[in-house]
């Protein structure tokens, strides 16, 4: 493949190198925000749009799903074209979308459109981070600001559910899209301004296969999720989906093992701290996202709350986390990634616990308890895992597993979604406490996932040889 090099960016001053930060922060925000804010307002949506459960659940995995499936391609084609070039259409992509969904008149409008802001959003979360890294070269300042750039991501998915509850207090449901297109403007606006242009000094090739492989095993496994409630678990449709998610497993791993340049670098998987991380990411997401789709369910349809009553229960867990994910940040640079993954494992696990029992009259001090405990947990697990991930490794492969990571994040959003909804699907809202408590269970297993991945951690002063005896 033919190198092309680059003329060496100019130093930014510092003013500029936050304001890039601030900008690309604010994409990131969006994309956070997205994942979650749609939750609170499903049960409108479901009234407005005449949408069942599992027609709630393909709205917000259609969204979850594509943003996993292209992370990784969409990272490639920002170092190729230019990561401003692709952030910023990634931004005019995401609001396009959006005012889509803000006009839908179906649910399969809608679902098409959340799909379109999914690709969109795969444009903005691993471009903006490359941006913000290119653009402060000093390691010191550069890790103060992934530091902000987790903390940011961790407030934007627990913030989701307070805020689309605060615009349906007011507002019908379209308002949680119309919200994202002025943000997109601004973002717009000030990228032209104050990003530069940056490419990688060598882009790897587009994989093809691999992505269509790729996105082909999470839909069919997803879908299959969704849909074997409906369908049944034995039924043909259910086998074929089945066999047809095997058969594309294997064949993305054997396209994956031979190309020169793949798109998911299976190699890593040979090393079992990397795959406890990967697995660890999947958990948290899974605990996240099964933790707010059974609470706006059991809060709106059993307890008759407001969905902004039910999107302030979770300030909890918004505090819990955004507390938490800057103090778990510097914890893992003193100590290494054991204990705040330990601690993320401990809480998730006892704040899963305390609902398995659930009522209809479940005390709210107990119910707001739990949620506090699930984003203390939730707060302090991110950076542990993504240091997990990269400890250890050369730059080159950091990036990429740190891309594999991310991509295991919002898998583990789609399978929350997918499972937790299947559980309740055809609940009323007397049985749906019941019909919740697996989940609750699946929230705790997941606690004890991560507490199992803290023990594969490396502590700080093993991780430290490692990386010095790595081949650079």
């Amino acid at each position: 493949m033919t190198t092309t090099t680059h003329p060496v960016q100019p130093v930014l001053s510092a003013r500029r190198r936050w304001t890039v930060l601030a900008v690309c922060c604010l994409s990131m925000f969006l994309v956070g925000l997205d994942t979650t804010i749609v939750n609170v307002g499903l049960p409108a949506i479901g009234r407005g749009l005449d949408v069942d459960t599992r027609g709630l659940e393909w709205i917000v995995d259609a969204y979850t799903l594509v943003l996993a499936s292209l992370l990784i391609s969409s990272g490639a084609l920002a170092d190729r074209f230019g990561r401003r070039r692709v952030f910023r259409c990634g931004l005019a992509v995401f609001g396009a979308a959006s005012v889509l969904c803000a006009l839908a008149p179906s649910a399969g409008v809608l679902v098409a459109a959340r799909a379109l802001q999914g690709v969109g959003a795969s444009m903005l979360s691993p471009v903006a981070l490359a941006i913000v890294v290119n653009a402060m070269p000093d390691p010191k300042e550069r890790a103060q600001a992934i530091g902000i750039w987790a903390s940011v991501f961790g407030l934007s998915m627990a913030a989701g559910p307070v805020t689309g509850g605060a615009l349906l207090a007011g507002l019908d449901w379209r308002a949680l899209f119309w919200i994202n297109a002025p943000v997109v403007a601004a973002a717009l606006l000030l990228s032209a301004v104050f990003v530069p242009e940056s490419r990688a000094p060598r882009a790897r090739r587009l994989d093809l296969p691999g992505q269509v492989l790729l996105t082909a095993v999470l839909a069919v496994v997803v879908g299959v999720l969704i849909e074997g409630p409906r369908i049944g678990w034995t039924s043909p449709a259910a086998l074929a989906g089945c066999a047809g998610a095997t058969v594309a497993t294997a064949g993305f791993v054997w396209v994956e093992s031979r190309r020169p340049e793949p798109l998911m670098d299976l190699r890593l998987f040979g090393r079992p701290v990397f795959t406890g991380a990967v697995l660890g990411a999947v958990a948290v997401f899974v605990a996240l996202s099964t933790t707010l789709l059974l609470n706006t369910l059991y809060l709106q349809h059993t307890r008759g709350w407001t969905p902004l009553a039910a999107g302030v229960a979770t300030l909890p867990l918004a505090v819990g986390a955004t507390v938490c994910a800057p103090w778990s940040g510097r914890m893992t640079g003193r100590t290494g990634p054991r204990l705040p993954l330990l601690l993320a494992g401990g809480f998730i696990t006892v704040g899963g616990l305390c609902m398995v029992s659930l009522t209809q009259h479940t005390s709210v001090l107990l119910l707001l308890a739990s949620y506090t405990l699930i984003g203390v947990g939730f707060g302090f697990a991110n950076a542990p895992i993504t240091n997990t991930a990269v400890d250890g490794l050369p730059p080159a492969r950091a990036g990429v597993a740190g891309a594999i990571t991310s991509t295991a994040r919002q898998l583990g959003s789609a399978l929350g979604i997918a499972v937790a909804g299947g559980l309740v699907a055809t609940a009323g809202p007397t049985g749906l406490a019941q019909a919740s408590r697996p989940g609750w269970i699946l929230v705790a297993g997941c606690g004890v996932l991560v507490f199992l991945v803290a023990h594969m951690s490396r502590p700080k002063e093993d991780a430290t040889d490692l990386a010095a005896a790595q081949p650079r």
